[in-house]
């Protein structure tokens, strides 16, 4: 799997167990393998991608709160894909 992908999948574990979308898109990562966080994005419903643009914004500052830069700019890797 793509490292990108594994820090949103990580990211997304979070999410399982209150959000519908975050579950799907966990599943969407742990079964399908992407080549890439592009061909992930190519994949997403409209419903997934307005999901993603609430979560990781603050995802993306909290990694950065916490010195995480590697992990930041990872996620805003995908989230920069998504518009």
């Amino acid at each position: 799997m793509d490292k990108t992908l594994g820090y949103l999948r990580e990211t997304l574990a979070n999410y399982t167990e209150e959000h519908s979308k975050g579950r799907q898109l966990f599943r969407k990562l742990s079964e399908k393998d992407f080549s890439s966080e592009e061909s992930f994005v190519r994949h997403l419903s409209s419903g997934e991608i307005e999901f993603l643009n609430k979560i990781l914004p603050n995802e993306i500052n909290y990694a950065k709160e916490e010195k995480d830069e590697k992990r930041a700019k990872e996620l805003n890797k995908v989230y920069e894909l998504l518009f």
